[in-house]
C-alpha cells in the first residue's frame, strides 16, 4: 500500500515499546498513518524510522510525559487540529502494587493523570474530530485488575475507570460511525512490570500472554465490534451473563425509599 491509499492517522500513546509499539507496527501494516506519544525520543524516532521503511507510512511522533499538565495539552492541540485522525489508542499507562495507606501521593497523581485524565483529555480531543467526519474509533487499553483489586486499589481503580468510561463513550457514538473499545490484558510480558516493581515471572506462566498475540487479539476484536475485548477469556457467554447481571443489579440499587434493613 503507497502513501496515496492512506486509512488516515492513527495516534498511539505509549508507542516507545511493548504495547503501543506493537499497535504501531500493526496499524502501519494496515495502511494507517502514525503519530506515535511517548516520553523518550530516542526511542521513538528509532521507531518511526523503522515503520516508514517497513511499511512507507508517514511516521511522526511527539515526544511529551502524560503526566505532566502541558504535555498533555501540547498532545491535545497537535491532534485535535489533524483532520487526518481517524483512530485513537490510549495505550500509555502507570502501573504499581502500591498500598494506599503508605503510597507516595505524587506517584499516585502521576498514575492517575495518565491513566485516567490524559486518556480522557485526549479521547475528548479527538471524538469531535470523528464525529463530524462519522468515521473512526478509540481503543483504550485497560486491564483485567479493573475488575479486581489484587493489584493495588489504585491502579485497579483507574482502569475501572477506563472501562466505564469507554462503554459510557460507545452509548454516546451508538448508532454512529464512530466506535469505541475497551481491552483487558491480563499479565503480557512487557517491561511494563519491571518498571511498576513487579515479578512477572513469578506469576502462574499458563496467565502469561505475548504482546503480540494481545495486539493482534484487540484488533480482531475491534474488527468485529467488540465494545470489551478480553483476550483471555475463552468463554465470551461469561462476559455476556456479568454484563446482564451488572445492568440488573444497578436497577434494583434504585429505590424511592430505604430498604427494611435500615428501618430505625
Amino acid at each position: 500500500m503507497s502513501r496515496n491509499d492512506s486509512k488516515g492517522t492513527a495516534v498511539i500513546t505509549g508507542a516507545s515499546s511493548g504495547i503501543g509499539a506493537v499497535y504501531a507496527d500493526r496499524l502501519a501494516g494496515q495502511g494507517y498513518d502514525l503519530v506515535l506519544v511517548a516520553r523518550r525520543a530516542d526511542r521513538l524516532e528509532e521507531l518511526a524510522e523503522k515503520l516508514r521503511y517497513a511499511y512507507d507510512r508517514k511516521v511522526s511522533f511527539i515526544a511529551a510525559d502524560l503526566s505532566d499538565d502541558e504535555d498533555v495539552r501540547r498532545v491535545e492541540r497537535v491532534i485535535s487540529a489533524d483532520e487526518s485522525v481517524k483512530l485513537l489508542v490510549n495505550n500509555a499507562g502507570l502501573g504499581g502494587q502500591m498500598v494506599i495507606a503508605k503510597a507516595d501521593a505524587d506517584a499516585v497523581e502521576r498514575m492517575i493523570k495518565v491513566n485516567v485524565i490524559a486518556l480522557t483529555r485526549l479521547t475528548r480531543a479527538v471524538l469531535p474530530v470523528l464525529l463530524a467526519r462519522n468515521h473512526g474509533g478509540i481503543i483504550n487499553i485497560a486491564s483485567v485488575a479493573a475488575y479486581g483489586i489484587a493489584v493495588g486499589g489504585i491502579y485497579s481503580g483507574t482502569k475501572a475507570y477506563v472501562v466505564n468510561f469507554t462503554e459510557a463513550v460507545q452509548k454516546e457514538v451508538a448508532g454512529t460511525g464512530v466506535r469505541a473499545q475497551v481491552v483487558l490484558p491480563g499479565p503480557i510480558r512487557t517491561e511494563f512490570w519491571e518498571l511498576s516493581g513487579a515479578d512477572i515471572d513469578s506469576l502462574n506462566q499458563d496467565w502469561v500472554m505475548t504482546v503480540d498475540d494481545l495486539v493482534d487479539a484487540s484488533l480482531t476484536g475491534f474488527a468485529q465490534g467488540e465494545t470489551i475485548t478480553a483476550p483471555g477469556l475463552a468463554d465470551a457467554a461469561k462476559l455476556d451473563a456479568y454484563l446482564g447481571a451488572r445492568d440488573s443489579f444497578y436497577v434494583s440499587l434504585i429505590g424511592g425509599k430505604p430498604a427494611a434493613r435500615y428501618a430505625a
